[in-house]
């Protein structure tokens, strides 16, 4: 019946061209919290191709933990690559993503987002059908990693018909 013992997402993890640009936005924009620092990490066997899946030769040059509100904690990595990077995957593109911050006031968000010069990609949505009652709308970080804010304060429409509700950081005792 799934994971035995399973309770969430610890952290998700993520790789950065500039971890010191990276800090500066997750805490000075964003508003986390740096924890602490890791590396860096080279080996002269097989072991980052066995144990990471990258080859082996590349070097980690840092890790930074960062705490951000309720929710999973934000590994962020430094790489030099030995065999090169490819670019920052689009949402459209295998392997694409973006990180959701659950917001109260979507429209503050935003106009804070916008007067610290981050692009915001377009005029915040309202969803409809099962998701009718949330807002959004994405941005992006200065290397163009793709970020969202969202909001739903009184709740989604599906959560008055369903047994299960997804969980969100205004929510943090479910």
């Amino acid at each position: 019946m799934g994971l035995p013992g399973l309770r969430g997402t610890e952290h998700i993890g993520f790789t950065v061209p500039d971890l010191d640009e990276a800090h500066r936005f997750f805490v000075d924009v964003i508003g986390c919290e740096y924890v602490y620092t890791l590396g860096p990490f080279a080996r002269d066997d097989d072991w980052m191709t066995e144990h990471l899946n990258v080859h082996p030769r590349s070097v980690m040059r840092e890790l930074r933990f960062f705490r951000c509100g309720h929710g999973p904690n934000f590994e962020i990595f430094q790489w030099e690559p030995a065999d090169g990077q490819a670019a920052q995957p689009r949402n459209s593109d295998i392997g694409g993503h973006h990180l959701a911050f659950y917001v109260d006031d979507l429209d503050a968000a935003v106009a804070y987002l916008r007067g610290n010069g981050v692009r915001v990609l377009g005029e915040p949505t309202a969803s409809s059908n099962a998701s009718a009652g949330q807002r959004w709308v994405y941005f992006l970080t200065p290397w163009d990693m793709q970020l969202e804010l969202v909001s739903f304060p009184n709740g989604k429409a599906y959560e008055r018909d369903s047994e299960v509700v997804l969980w969100h950081p205004a929510r943090p005792e479910e």
